[in-house]
């Protein structure tokens, strides 16, 4: 293989390696991802692997009957890394729909299924 192929390839797999490091990947949350919690008011918690943009990220619950709610998201400056919010759940399955933007501008996406269980 001539040396400019192997240049343009070693070039290329380094552009590939930093632009997969930019995004934001969900690395923990609460609740967990087909986890469960009780019913009643619940802190949310999505933590990633690179800081956010708490400001411009979304987070959306939706309910088993497809109903959407919005979800307000607490920034904290010490909690870089986190999209926070919470909310009143009911018994029942529902998703938390992420939208996280990373600081260096790139967006990611991704759904969190869970079920909440009757209050003990």
């Amino acid at each position: 293989m001539p040396l400019h192929c192997r240049v343009a390839i070693v070039i290329l797999a380094l552009l590939a390696s930093l632009n997969a490091s930019a995004h934001a990947i969900l690395t923990e949350s609460t609740p967990k991802l087909n986890g469960s919690v009780s019913a009643g008011h619940q802190a949310l918690a999505l933590k990633y692997n690179s800081k956010i943009d708490q400001g411009r990220s979304r987070l959306v619950l939706i309910a088993a009957d497809k109903s959407e709610t919005p979800l307000a998201i607490t920034a904290h400056a010490d909690k870089p890394n986190e999209l926070d919010s919470a909310a009143d759940l009911k018994p029942g399955t529902y998703v938390i729909r992420w939208q996280a933007l990373a600081l260096d501008g790139h967006i990611t996406r991704g759904d969190l299924p869970f079920t909440v269980t009757a209050a003990p």
